[in-house]
């Protein structure tokens, strides 16, 4: 075998060839071993992903998919479970959740987005505190390259292009529903009927929606007549001290209250209680959302319908998220399907409720 000769220091020292290439081996060797560490030169995130992320065949799983989510707040019992319900599907898909909860600020939500931009997530969702203001802050989304999924409310913008979905709740028909109750429940009525109206958040979807489709279905009527409305801003306080203001101005005009949502409604029970009347009774009470503390009420006979609003969006979200990340085309509106509910079903309903 030939052998190739170095001179150090005026000596001479022989290096076989085969020692070489056998050392050179084993370094490729140790190179394909899955234990061993990654390059340097990832990101500190990504290197944990890389050791931590290994299937049993020694092959990395691909880095999981991350959501940027701008929840609006936590108002209510409903807005409580579609947190829930978004953080336990994002746990169940295996993407990689970044929550961020505005507490009822539209400032906080143009903040999260804008962390959300600087973190590069791979997707952004948005439930929007009000439908106006958004065209700005969603250019910048797009100027990034970041898919954008509107959630729950709806958001008022130029180009509609700004987000690839909504996924949500039929307001407009939800205020419809509740109306048409309303005209079946009073349809004996001989004289005016007062109704008073708790408004959600000023500006809100929900809040436009269910009041407009709920006026359009009274006008069959013009007995049944809206004599005060108030934004209570979907809360269980609010609702109470709206409620109590209502009586001290119309006292026993009023026949009808009509809730944006139950927690309002709820705040409401108790304040006609407090006044000496009973609702359900003297005053009928139609609500929105399908808590289980509403179904409780109806079974005790204090509300009398409520129409269905599903919070549990959290799966819907991540099937979209995945299919977003799978170049796959979504419908431009995703609306889940809901029911209305009357006493005579909440005892048979109640234990159905997850919220």
């Amino acid at each position: 075998m030939k052998q190739k000769s170095v001179a150090i220091r005026g000596k001479v020292r022989l290096i076989p060839v085969v020692g070489a290439l056998l050392m050179m081996l084993g370094l490729l060797v140790s190179g394909c071993n899955p234990a061993s560490a990654p390059s340097p030169n990832l990101p500190a995130a990504d290197k944990e992903l890389a050791v931590q992320g290994s299937n049993g065949a020694g092959q990395p799983n691909a880095r999981p998919i991350v959501l940027g989510f701008s929840q609006l707040g936590s108002e209510s019992d409903w807005r409580k479970a579609n947190t829930s319900s978004i953080v336990e599907a994002a746990k169940e898909a295996g993407i990689q959740l970044r929550l961020e909860n505005a507490e009822q600020s539209q400032q906080r939500q143009f903040e999260a987005v804008r962390s959300f931009i600087q973190q590069q997530v791979d997707v952004i969702a948005i439930a929007p505190v009000i439908e106006s203001g958004w065209d700005p802050i969603l250019r910048e989304v797009r100027q990034a390259g970041i898919p954008l999924i509107i959630l729950d409310r709806l958001v008022e913008v130029s180009d509609p292009s700004l987000y690839i979905t909504f996924i949500g709740s039929d307001f407009y028909e939800e205020g419809t529903k509740a109306g048409k109750y309303l005209l079946d429940k009073m349809s004996d009525a001989a004289g005016p009927v007062g109704i008073v109206e708790l408004r959600g958040t000023e500006g809100s979807t929900p809040s436009i929606a269910r009041g407009k489709g709920f006026r359009d279905a009274l006008k069959e009527r013009d007995l049944l007549r809206v004599i005060q409305s108030e934004a209570a801003d979907f809360t269980y306080k609010q609702g109470k001290e709206v409620m109590r203001s209502f009586l001290k101005a119309k006292g026993k005009e009023i026949r009808v209250l009509y809730s944006h949502n139950d927690d309002m409604a709820l705040g409401a029970v108790e304040a006609i209680e407090e006044y000496g009347l009973k609702p359900g009774k003297d005053i009928i009470i139609i609500s929105v959302d399908g808590t289980r503390k509403a179904f409780e009420k109806m079974m005790e006979g204090k509300i009398n319908s409520v129409v269905e609003c599903n919070p549990l969006l959290g799966p819907n979200l991540m099937q979209a998220v995945n299919e977003l990340m799978q170049g796959r085309t979504l419908p431009k509106k995703i609306i889940t399907p809901e029911s209305i509910f009357t006493e005579a079903m909440a005892e048979k309903e109640v234990k159905n409720r997850k919220y």
